[in-house]
């Protein structure tokens, strides 16, 4: 019996390769749930003079500058009441500039229901001082 070896050759030259998907697929996806059952998720770290109030206000201590206002973003918020007064006409391209003294000793609360930031000042603040138009 006699190896047909040109036949072969003809043969192994018509073939083109293929990859064959689904065993590549399977292969991902197991890799993937690997990776993805393996890995920790957690909370970054805080470092710094963290008290733990949890305040929700920034730490004027980390803050590097001199800025006497903050900028505050307002993205879908309409309305800015500072003690009882309107001025929602200071808000400029989704944020407002807030003063640092009502960060540090007022009180800002963000009702997202009603559309609105309400602030109430320290007082001898007037409301023109604690907001002011970001420039």
């Amino acid at each position: 019996m006699a190896i047909d070896i040109k036949h072969h050759k003809e043969k192994m030259n018509r073939d083109e390769p293929e990859i064959k998907l689904v065993p590549f697929i399977d292969i991902l996806f197991t890799l993937l749930i690997f990776l993805v059952v393996t890995s920790t998720f957690g909370a970054a770290s805080v470092t710094g003079d963290d008290t733990g109030t949890g305040t929700g206000k920034p730490n004027m201590t980390d803050t590097t500058g001199d800025s006497e206002y903050y900028l505050l973003p307002v993205a879908g918020l309409q309305k800015v009441v500072v003690n009882g007064v309107d001025m929602s006409s200071e808000i400029r391209g989704n944020a407002i500039g807030v003063h640092a003294r009502v960060l540090d000793q007022g009180d800002v609360q963000i009702k997202t229901s009603e559309h609105a930031i309400y602030i109430q000042a320290p007082s001898g603040m007037s409301p023109q001082e604690v907001v002011h138009s970001p420039e």
